[in-house]
């Protein structure tokens, strides 16, 4: 794909990013449209919002559980890249009605590293060795493709349909933490909405880490210390309107708790 369509396609989610609206899938209208170059198609998606004033605080995988993958017809992982405008604190007011236009809620752990991960060859006890902390979190992602009508090329162009995050109060040492068992419970309007275990992200939150490493360092980026690094879900994802409330716990990590306004 050539250079033009590339900045085209990007500054159309841009915009609709912006304007809070949804595009055709890219899919529909380019058959071709190769996972490399909807990469290409995010950086320019990036490049722009970082000319605005944003800065980049951290990376994210997505697209990690096989529940996920079910529930969007992709059945690989992605990755994209999280700026300040997009993170929370906990137990945050968050204005979806504003900020979002389809929003979905997930819990993860987030990795918060002292150490540079660059690939090829990042192993997961690399990333042990690189994290100072993990948290319990919430992404809430959103898609600028109508109705959640992805394919990967789609979600990749997408900045792996990122929206925004919310960081537990809470923090754990890596070392203290058991990432294949450690279990999930999500509540919803104080129900119980959902369980998982940190085996449900690629079979362990640290392999999701390595994988972004090796995956972002074919493209000559490398995870950075300070940066927040967003593992990937470990339940379904739940559509969330104005008005719900939604709080988390992890065995070992802590809990998270956001309401959606």
């Amino acid at each position: 794909m050539n250079d033009e369509t590339i900045a085209s396609l990007g500054d159309e989610l841009y915009a609709a990013l912006r304007g809070r609206t949804t595009v055709r899938p890219l899919t529909d209208r380019h058959h071709d449209l190769a996972i490399d170059d909807a990469y290409r198609i995010s950086r320019r998606l990036l490049d722009r919002r970082l000319a605005d004033g944003e800065r980049i605080v951290g990376k994210k995988t997505g697209v990690t559980s096989k529940v996920v993958q079910a529930a969007l017809g992709v059945h690989q992982p992605d990755f994209g890249y999280l700026t300040d405008v997009m993170a929370f604190e906990n137990g945050a007011e968050l204005p979806i009605s504003k900020l979002l236009i389809q929003p979905r809620a997930e819990g993860e752990i987030a990795f918060v590293l002292e150490k540079r991960l660059a690939g090829p060859g990042v192993t997961e006890k690399d990333v042990l060795a690189a994290t100072a902390y993990v948290k319990p979190c919430f992404e809430v992602v959103d898609s600028r493709i109508e109705n959640w009508r992805i394919k990967i090329s789609d979600t990749v162009a997408d900045n792996a349909s990122s929206g925004v995050f919310v960081l537990g109060g809470e923090s754990a040492s890596p070392k203290h933490v058991d990432f294949v068992t450690c279990g999930m419970v999500v509540w919803k309007n104080g129900e119980v909405l959902s369980t998982g275990a940190g085996a449900a992200a690629l079979g362990s939150p640290l392999i999701c880490v390595a994988w972004l490493a090796n995956a972002l360092g074919r493209f000559g980026v490398s995870l950075e210390p300070g940066e927040v690094i967003l593992s990937g879900s470990l339940v379904p994802l739940e559509p969330v309107v104005p008005g719900d409330r939604m709080e988390l716990r992890i065995g070992g990590v802590g809990s998270a708790a956001v309401r959606f306004v």
